[in-house]
């Protein structure tokens, strides 16, 4: 089975319904889970009790769990100086916070089968250093930091730790954020196009399979930084 956190929209949303279409067992987490139609459970990633109890439930039924990506996320893009504490506080506990959760509570379900694929995700942001993105770029180069020295607590059992940063991607993450904005960022990368989550997925595809076996503790820039 293969964990996808913000499996009911955008990224998460693509990545489920890829793993549906080549017929994986799929375990959902998002708020609300309502609509899916395969095996959810309704979680908030920030919450380390939710995940904590996600985590028992998946033990008590003994469930051989191979993968697990960590797609839920928010995003803000304001000046660092104007960007309320509030939504400071939530970008960093969502982002950062609650995959350090997912890791510390899920991976241990991976390490019973000692083989398996974590993905986290990043944004190309962090490499570019972009204007505008200071909190949500914070949130992301931390999760970045936590792939590399995590990847390699985990090589021991045969589980590896990768991370995906993708540019702007046409998904609802990008609600509000205007083609001017996009065509901006996207002209920095070195594949100078904006990619679609199906381009995300096949990155996903190819970490979670085997013939990537001698791949971890990297971070993969979707168009290129």
């Amino acid at each position: 089975m293969i964990i996808v956190t913000g499996a009911s929209r955008g990224l998460g949303a693509a990545i489920c319904e890829r793993l549906q279409s080549q017929n994986k067992e799929i375990f959902g987490l998002a708020r609300d889970t309502s609509s899916l139609s395969f095996h959810a459970m309704d979680c908030d990633v920030s919450s380390y009790d939710n995940i904590k109890s996600v985590a028992q439930k998946l033990k008590k039924e003994k469930t051989k769990v191979t993968g697990l990506i960590n797609s839920a996320g928010i995003a803000s893009m304001n000046l660092a100086v104007t960007t309320p504490p509030k939504v400071t506080q939530k970008i960093i506990q969502t982002n950062l916070i609650g995959t350090i959760y997912c890791c510390q509570l899920l991976a241990p379900l991976l390490l019973r089968q000692k083989q398996g694929s974590i993905v986290n995700f990043s944004t190309i942001a962090v490499a570019l250093g972009l204007k505008g993105e200071s909190v949500y770029v914070a949130s992301k180069s931390g999760i970045e930091g936590f792939t590399y020295s995590f990847a390699r607590e985990m090589a021991d059992f045969n589980v590896r730790v990768n991370c995906i940063a993708p540019g702007p991607i046409d998904t609802d993450l990008l609600k509000g954020v205007t083609a001017e904005q996009i065509n901006r960022i996207v002209s920095q990368q070195v594949i100078p196009k904006q990619f679609l989550p199906s381009d995300v997925c096949d990155v996903v595809d190819i970490l979670l399979d085997e013939k990537s076996k001698s791949i971890s503790g990297q971070v993969i820039h979707v168009g290129g930084a």
